[in-house]
């Protein structure tokens, strides 16, 4: 079986949905330390041409907590939503796909619950069906991992949890991992790769890569998004 772990982020680009795709089993990695300067909460879209950062307002908890204790403001949520809103609407009104994919985005922004790994786990499974990914979802802080573990040996535990053979992680974590180690614990680590030939039309602009999947789905149908998320490639692991 393959698995893959991860990171909840708001709207992730493709390749993070290619992750998903592709494996058997994605693990939201929900009891790991909240990323001040990450993902979680922010992503890039187009605008004017250019990308353009957009995020959701946090309350101002210590940096220390995880994704699961950390949660969107709520005095600032409806204000923050609307902005955000704004923005897509601003950037994206005149996309070929706008009508279709606007009330799935709206929908997900307002999402009913403030806690970041809630929010963000529900916009995660409602993107993966809309494109019909049929991938089992689990969240990781269900397996009560022992602090004392560090991140590569609570993936290889995970994985024999679940009884993996092939673990598959984005390729910007090359160089956390030492296949060896996941040899000996009888798995193989692979690194998804984005293929740079990866291209769509936006607007009449010079190709802008790796947004937000919201620019993805704008300016694709859901046929053509679905070809998008095989344009991959499994690069072995080392060390």
């Amino acid at each position: 079986m393959d698995i893959s772990i991860m990171q909840p982020y708001l709207f992730p680009y493709i390749g993070y949905y290619q992750m998903i795709n592709c494996s058997d089993c994605f693990v939201i990695a929900d009891d790991v330390q909240f990323i001040k300067q990450g993902w979680i909460h922010r992503n890039r879209i187009l605008l004017n041409g250019a990308p353009s950062m957009i995020t959701l307002p946090l309350n101002k908890d210590s940096y220390v907590l995880k994704i699961n204790e950390r949660s969107f403001a709520i005095q600032e949520g409806t204000k923050g939503r609307s902005t955000f809103l704004n923005k897509i609407v601003n950037s994206y009104r005149k996309a070929p796909e706008f009508k279709t994919v606007y009330p799935l985005v709206e929908t997900i922004i307002n999402y009913d619950d403030n806690n970041v790994a809630k929010y963000l786990i529900n916009s995660i499974t409602e993107i993966c069906a809309y494109l019909d990914i049929k991938t089992e979802m689990i969240i990781e802080s269900s397996f009560k991992l022992s602090p004392e573990l560090d991140y590569q040996d609570s993936v290889i535990y995970v994985c024999k949890e679940l009884k993996a053979n092939r673990y598959i992680n984005s390729i910007g974590g090359m160089d956390l991992y030492s296949a060896e180690q996941f040899k000996k614990n009888g798995i193989l680590l692979k690194f998804i790769k984005t293929r740079e030939s990866l291209h769509y039309r936006q607007y009449y602009n010079t190709f802008v890569p790796n947004l937000s999947i919201i620019d993805v789905l704008m300016f694709n149908s859901l046929t053509k998004v679905k070809a998008l998320l095989t344009e991959y490639d499994l690069i072995d692991g080392r060390g």
